[in-house]
Formats: structure tokens, sequence, C-alpha cells
């Protein structure tokens, strides 16, 4: 595949993993998105810039495997909040999935890491 056209796919996966998460974080940062699980105001907006902060690593190309770990482990923790409350998991575990399919296809290191192949 020419390396333009990947360059473009790649962007444009990331750019659909940052609708999603910037989405999530104003939504917590601004207070629009309620006082669920049990969690306070004041923590849910932690957790937003958490989140916006770890999409903004994910960006970067120089840390976006820190960033796409980052994420991957924030989901983990709404997918055991989520299990704790008796919720649907299935939109977490999606997302989840989208980000690791997003970071192999950025990161052909991580291809070849995980799953033992070369992306030359």
């Amino acid at each position: 595949m020419n390396p333009t056209i990947k360059k473009v796919i790649y962007w444009v996966l990331t750019g659909m993993v940052a609708f999603v998460f910037l989405g999530s974080a104003y939504g917590k940062i601004s207070g629009s998105i309620g006082n669920g699980f049990g969690i306070d105001a004041a923590t849910f907006k932690m957790l937003g810039w958490i989140e916006l902060g770890s999409l903004i690593l994910f960006i970067i190309p120089r840390t976006g495997v820190l960033g796409a770990l980052l994420l991957v482990a924030y989901l983990g923790g709404a997918i055991a909040t989520h299990i704790e409350h008796a919720s649907p998991i299935m939109t977490p575990i999606i997302i989840s999935v989208f980000v690791w399919v997003v970071a192999l296809i950025r990161f052909p290191e991580l291809t070849q890491r995980i799953l033992g192949k070369n992306n030359g």
C-alpha cells in the first residue's frame, strides 16, 4: 500500500478515536455528563482531564504508544466500573478494541511486538 494512503488512513482512524474521547472528556470536564456510578462531580472532572491528557499523548506520534496504553487502561477502569454497577459493558469493550486496532495500524512496532509480525 502507498505510504501516503497509509498515513491518511491512520490519521482518519486517529481522528475517530479523538472524536470519541474528546466528547467524553468534554462531558466530564464541563459537568454535562451526570454524576453516575456514585462518583462525585470533582472526581468526574478529574477523570475527564486524565482522559484528555491520555488522548493528547495518543495523538502525538512520538508519545502515541504511551497514549494508547493509557487509553486502554482507562477503558479497563470503565469496564470494571460498569461491571461493578451491573451496567452494559459492550461500549467500553468495543472502544478499547478499536483503540488497539488503531494503535496497531499506527505503530508497526506494536504489531511486531504483540503479534510477532513484520510490517516492513
